[in-house]
């Protein structure tokens, strides 16, 4: 198995994780707090796909998803932003109202990474893609990060969901 294949795997798993999440979720769960200050479940699975998104827009020098198929718009969110560096106030401002349409955006995301890694070549992931750190970042770095992002905010909502009184299926 080629790195491209391994990443296109590991992709696969935040974004299931998180549709498990809203499976049947309610308005109320899906925008509880467990506590002052915290991220809801919506904000959480909201900034997954906006992360994801912004990055990858970015990396294929394409449009978001985000914009380009109107999200913003169905989910009544605005069209800049992806929650880094919200306040609690910022972030608590998240509320979805449909968790299925938040599901679509993720499938969506989801689906124009793995368009984006098919297109890749091997060697395109260790193009360095942005100088500004130390060491700079590759294109391989940047798409692992963008999947760590995702699993661990999926995770964070899973626990919340969990924390909620959610019976998770198990396999």
């Amino acid at each position: 198995m080629d790195a491209r294949a391994v990443l296109a795997d590991m992709l696969t798993r935040p974004f299931a994780v998180a549709r498990q999440v809203l499976d049947g979720i309610t308005t109320a769960e899906l925008n509880a707090h467990l506590a002052a200050g915290t991220n809801s479940i919506a904000w959480l699975l909201w900034h997954t796909g906006r992360e994801a998104d912004v990055q990858l827009a970015a990396l294929a020098s394409a449009p978001e998803v985000w914009t380009a198929q109107a999200f913003h718009a169905r989910l009544g969110l605005p069209a800049e932003g992806f929650g880094f560096g919200h306040t609690a106030e910022q972030a608590a401002a998240v509320r979805i109202e449909d968790p299925a349409t938040l599901g679509d955006y993720l499938t969506a995301v989801e689906e124009a990474l793995a368009a984006y890694l098919e297109r890749l070549q091997p060697a395109d992931l260790d193009a360095v893609i942005d100088t500004s750190y130390d060491p700079p970042v590759t294109r391989g770095a940047r798409l692992v990060s963008i999947i760590d992002d995702a699993a661990q905010h999926a995770g964070q909502a899973a626990f919340i969901r969990g924390a909620l009184g959610w019976d998770a299926p198990r396999p």
